[in-house]
């Protein structure tokens, strides 16, 4: 273990090693890695843990200096531990790079099927006594993280003191269609709140999706930019200041050049940067796995969601006078042909998108009789995490209590902080 310090806080590295299949435990081993984190002046305490699970799937979990947002308001009374979930960070990547020492497609689709959340689930099962000495932990789960927890609560009840759960109840039956075909209304109300604030985006969105679709454009990472990618840029909507950073994005999309107007080396920079799957290829891969249950595959359930909402069809929109719709969280065939971080691993995400062999991630009799104290912040109208469907899942889990607010978007923890953190302990310690 390695130990240091930023203001305020005492970090350690932690290593651990756990079953890449958890059903063979003596079976291929893979890596974890987790930080844990604790006040300055109370890191010789005994304190409780907070395991805190990232959004995603395929993030990392976020890197923090010092003491800086929520993380300041757990550290006065927890140690907490950032974890890296399997594939994300530093734990044994997974990625273009490394998926072929699996072998083929076949083999690299088998390997990610144990990446979901029943997988992350076990491995928090594996290191807990390790770091608790078999004390059960609090469990902060931000988004995708949300979804883990609520498989913690059907699978390891007995591993948790208290579920905290920020924009982050999945339904617990809705299928990738369902799930998106709730999605796409909910990005059309965003889009429409976007231009409202910023009406000169209208036509700038319009000349910008109208060169793409006459000029292919590759930006200098080798992605290409097509007005289906360009629309899902959207995907900012869905946080407390995306609409800003899109306004930004777009207001210097193009520069005069001798051949004409041209969309801006400043502008395809910064949407690459957007668009890229570099990063977190899991995200990608594994975007609609993370619904799938029983026997029927996901099949690109938003791709065919999508059809049932001509609108968003950009040569459509381009062909009339209206605004162009963007789009966002939702994975297309198309990603797999636009980003050159994911084009090595296409025939790997047909093969997921096919597979019809998922184990149920959620027990409802187990969560109608839950004993754990579980409080979560349900956005109102969050453009990732459909708000019916998260009620729905409340009213089933015994004894959780809900915040829902509209003073957030879905990246409510990020931006509210410790006010977030706060409620949520109230809620869930009933002291609101």
């Amino acid at each position: 273990m390695t130990r240091y310090r930023q203001p305020g806080a005492v970090l350690t590295d932690h290593r651990f090693t756990v079953p890449l299949d958890h059903a063979d435990p003596t079976g291929e081993q893979i890596e974890l890695y987790a930080r844990e984190v604790v006040a300055a002046d109370r890191a010789a305490g005994d304190l409780p843990w907070l395991v805190y699970l990232e959004g995603g799937p395929g993030f990392g979990a976020r890197r923090f200096v010092g003491r800086e947002a929520w993380l300041g308001r757990a550290l006065q009374e927890f140690r907490v531990l950032l974890l890296d979930q399997r594939g994300t960070g530093l734990s044994s990547p997974v990625n273009r790079q490394t998926l072929p020492l699996r072998g083929g497609p076949r083999e690299q689709a088998d390997h990610l099927a144990h990446f979901r959340a029943d997988s992350i689930v076990s491995d928090c099962e594996t290191i807990r006594p390790l770091l608790t000495g078999g004390a059960p932990w609090t469990v902060l789960g931000q988004s995708f993280g949300g979804f883990c927890a609520v498989h913690y609560l059907s699978t390891a009840p007995e591993g948790l003191d208290t579920v905290l759960i920020t924009g982050g109840l999945p339904s617990l039956h809705a299928r990738a269609d369902d799930v998106y075909r709730a999605a796409f209304p909910r990005i059309a109300r965003k889009t429409a709140a976007h231009y409202a604030r910023y009406p000169q985006d209208v036509q700038r969105a319009r000349d910008i999706a109208a060169h793409l679709a006459e000029h292919r454009t590759v930006t200098p990472n080798g992605y290409t930019l097509t007005p289906e990618a360009f629309q899902s840029l959207g995907i900012a909507l869905g946080g407390s200041d995306g609409t800003h950073q899109l306004h930004y994005l777009l207001e210097n999309a193009f520069v005069r050049t001798p051949q004409g107007p041209a969309l801006s080396d400043t502008f395809l920079e910064s949407a690459q940067s957007a668009l890229s799957f570099a990063g977190h290829p899991l995200y990608a891969l594994l975007h609609e796995s993370i619904y799938g249950q029983g026997a029927e595959p996901t099949a690109w359930g938003a791709e065919r969601a999508r059809a049932e909402f001509p609108e968003f069809d950009a040569a459509k929109a381009l062909a009339g006078s209206g605004p162009l719709p963007f789009t966002g969280e939702s994975i297309h065939p198309w990603h797999f042909e636009c980003d050159p971080a994911l084009r090595p691993l296409r025939e790997t995400a047909e093969l997921l998108a096919a597979r019809t062999d998922w184990a149920p991630l959620y027990d409802r009799a187990r969560l109608a009789a839950n004993e754990v104290p579980v409080a979560a912040a349900v956005y109102h109208d969050d453009m990732y995490v459909d708000t019916a469907h998260s009620l729905e899942t409340a009213r089933t889990v015994r004894g959780l209590r809900t915040w829902v607010t509209d003073e957030y978007e879905h990246d409510g923890l990020r931006a509210g902080g410790p006010r977030v953190l706060d409620r949520l302990l109230a809620l869930a310690r009933g002291e609101l």
